[in-house]
């Protein structure tokens, strides 16, 4: 394993009685990134997360975790994972501090460093204010980020965090996406998900897993091109007839949206709307104002699981 990849998973197998709930899943997650495993429910991110971390033994494949064999090794390999379920492992009528001085000697943190290791640990997670206060009585949002705070207080270098933000308000949402992305600046970070803006504003890469099986893996930016046709709307306040704009080099299709308006495609790697802007001051077309077309990452996703077969 290179020096790069923290954990590798290789052919991934997982049966419950006669049926398949992972099939051949093969992961690489590198250092300094968050890699978003994204799927609709059922699909078999939880059970692959939990084989990856070692609670659930794979029926065939190999896991490496900062190159320890898992299976084989495993008291030492998960001494580098931290792991969030998507049901924190929290006891509610604890307090904060004495549950993570706990959770720490557990992973045996140095007794002569665990001051230092806690306030380090709330500090990152914003729990400074908290320390005392049972953890039961905190909002979601704040057990959740106890939750984040026991998987990474022995400073793993894989943290595993299965749908880190469900059932969590708008807000709450923000502040665990700010604390995760943070987290995958030191870290490497896989975490599942349904949510498809979690992608947008988490992820550098994805997987993206159906009925059991990877169906497409890339970086979050190439997903959201994926069979993105290029293309842009403008406004021409005194347009040309529609043949004229459709000569224009590298334009496949224009749309009249009204009058003034029109969506044009394009080839990709064409310089297509520098031309029309050209063209339009050098003709009196009036150009005012030109939109690049963006794919949603709905679309995006919807396309890709709805071309895979069955």
């Amino acid at each position: 394993m290179t020096a790069s990849i923290t954990l590798s998973a290789r052919n991934l197998n997982r049966r419950y009685g006669q049926r398949d709930i992972v099939q051949n899943v093969s992961i690489e997650l590198k250092r300094g990134e968050v890699l978003g495993l994204l799927g609709h429910n059922g699909a078999g991110k939880s059970t692959t997360l939990q084989m990856l971390t070692g609670i659930l033994a794979p029926n065939s494949g190999q896991i490496e975790v900062c190159g320890i064999d898992l299976q084989r090794h495993p008291e030492q390999a998960k001494a580098h994972i931290g792991y969030l379920p998507e049901t924190p492992p929290l006891y509610r009528d604890m307090r904060v501090d004495d549950y993570l001085s706990f959770v720490a000697k557990l992973h045996r943190v140095a007794k002569d460093g665990l001051a230092a290791t806690l306030a380090e640990t709330k500090r990152r997670c914003g729990l400074e204010e908290s320390g005392r206060k049972i953890i039961g009585t905190l909002s979601k949002g704040y057990q959740q980020r106890v939750g984040i705070a026991q998987a990474i207080i022995h400073n793993p270098e894989v943290i595993v965090l299965d749908e880190p933000t469900v059932g969590l308000d708008p807000a709450q949402i923000r502040d665990i996406r700010t604390l995760i992305r943070e987290l995958g600046d030191a870290h490497s970070v896989i975490l599942s998900t349904h949510l498809l803006s979690e992608v947008e504003n988490l992820c550098d890469r994805v997987e993206i897993m159906q009925k059991g099986r990877l169906i497409y893996g890339d970086s979050s930016a190439r997903m959201q091109q994926y069979g993105h046709q290029p293309g842009f709307v403008v406004t021409l306040l005194a347009p040309p007839p529609l043949a004229e704009l459709e000569d224009i080099a590298g334009v496949e299709k224009v749309e009249v949206l009204s009058g003034t308006r029109f969506r044009i495609l394009h080839a990709a790697d064409t310089q297509t709307s520098g031309v029309l802007l050209a063209l339009a001051a050098e003709r009196g077309w009036q150009a005012q104002q030109l939109t690049p077309l963006k794919g949603s990452i709905e679309d995006v996703y919807t396309q890709i699981t709805e071309n895979e077969p069955a």
